[in-house]
């Protein structure tokens, strides 16, 4: 089975191109004002714009207030929702939308449980714990700490690049593999040469 790819932290055209050209099947879309990936609502709705058929649109938020959350559903048609913050599997279903969960793990992180607790979450998205920081830090976590029967598809993010997602992928096994920092030029801006060498490593890992 080929991992699916999503490229997060899309802030211009080209980037939205040259990410689809190379294969990704998912964009990811930051409404965080903090992140340096940060997107407006009216930008993003320009890059869905350009979005090509059957790769799927993916916003992230973090501990947003539900009215932003509305106000950025009626201007951008996103395909999924992502919470990367505190949020509580009611706060997660109430917009009525397929949605992702992130969790940032750590020793003291119970996977078995966030499963549970966000049964109705299409995937976990799992992170490197950074006090202080939601994600998006460019850490990788001990791969060791994700159960193997997690019942929940696993998307594993935090500190991937090109040079170790196929090691990354044929250790952990996920659904999806989620990268940012990993396949930048500076922070906010991909850099087209990796984007492409990071999805063609993942998905024939």
């Amino acid at each position: 089975m080929a991992v699916r790819v999503k490229i997060c932290g899309i802030t211009r055209p080209r980037d939205l191109h040259a990410a689809c050209d190379a294969g990704a099947d998912a964009l990811g879309f930051v409404f965080y004002e903090k992140s340096p990936r940060h997107v407006s609502i009216a930008a993003a709705a320009a890059l869905l714009r350009e979005l090509p058929p059957f790769v799927q649109s993916v916003g992230l938020f973090v501990n947003a207030e539900p009215a932003f959350i509305e106000l950025v559903l009626q201007a951008v048609p996103l395909d999924l929702l992502q919470f990367h913050g505190d949020e509580t599997p009611a706060d997660c279903a109430r917009f009525g939308r397929p949605y992702i969960k992130a969790e940032r793990v750590n020793r003291e992180t119970d996977l078995l449980k966030c499963a549970a607790d966000f049964d109705a979450a299409r995937g976990l998205l799992l992170d490197a714990f950074v006090p202080g920081m939601p994600g998006g830090t460019g850490e990788r976590f001990d791969w060791s700490l994700i159960p193997p029967a997690l019942p929940r598809p696993v998307i594993l993010s935090g500190g991937l690049t090109p040079d170790n997602v196929a090691e990354a992928v044929r250790r952990v096994r996920p659904w999806a593999v989620d990268v940012s920092s990993g396949v930048e030029a500076t922070k906010g801006i991909k850099d087209a040469h990796k984007i492409a060498q990071f999805i063609a490593k993942a998905k024939t890992a």
